[in-house]
């Protein structure tokens, strides 16, 4: 088995030496000393507040792989922030048993997650929020696509042409073309294919 590697970063020395001790105590993980190598990344912090949230932000722009939160103290109405600055776990500092640590890492490093139902609770309504208040007034999809645009995108992905999808879904080829030259300018794509690509990985299509 792929050994799973961890970067570890902490406001003080001593969370950091603990954090540290204890994964490298099981011998499918190991310790990377930057974010760049990383598979996982634990993140240590007593409070999440702002500047937390942009560090967060921040480290999540530069190196996008899962994160795992240990904190004494997260404002539920953040917890949405943190999920989109790539943060899979969530372990208070008082339930942060090694074990459970280790379970999160794993856990993160194959695609899962774990977070308390309190918190995972309000993430949902949260994201219900969002879908109703925010995009779907505007006719969007969790994707930021429209069903427009994904119905395009779609039938591009099985290899159609302007003048088929038109065809398919009775639209002008001028309509389709604005649709593709709309969703690429607004998501800042290259070119079809990455609008294809983008909508996949979005599982919008």
């Amino acid at each position: 088995m792929d050994r799973v590697r961890v970067a570890v970063q902490a406001a003080d020395p001593i969370t950091l030496a603990g954090l540290t001790s204890c994964l490298t105590s099981r011998p499918e993980l190991v310790i990377e000393p930057t974010h760049a190598e990383a598979d996982v990344i634990v993140f240590a912090t007593d409070r999440v507040n702002t500047q937390v949230l942009v560090d967060l932000r921040q480290s999540a722009q530069e190196i996008s792989v899962p994160r795992v939160l240990v904190t004494n103290e997260l404002n539920p109405v953040d917890v949405l922030s943190v999920v989109e600055s790539r943060v899979v776990a969530v372990l208070p500092r008082t339930a942060a048993t090694g074990t459970r640590l280790i379970n999160s890492v794993i856990a993160a490093a194959n695609g899962g997650g774990m977070m308390p139902p309190d918190l995972l609770g309000e993430l949902l309504k949260q994201i219900d929020y969002l879908h109703r208040e925010v995009l779907t007034p505007r006719g969007l999809s969790s994707s930021g696509l429209t069903t427009r645009e994904i119905d395009v995108l779609r039938l591009m992905a099985d290899g159609m042409d302007t003048a088929e999808i038109a065809q398919k879904l009775c639209y002008s080829e001028r309509t389709v073309k604005n649709v593709i030259y709309g969703v690429t300018g607004r998501l800042n794509l290259r070119n079809r294919p990455h609008a294809v690509a983008f909508a996949m990985r979005a599982g919008a299509i």
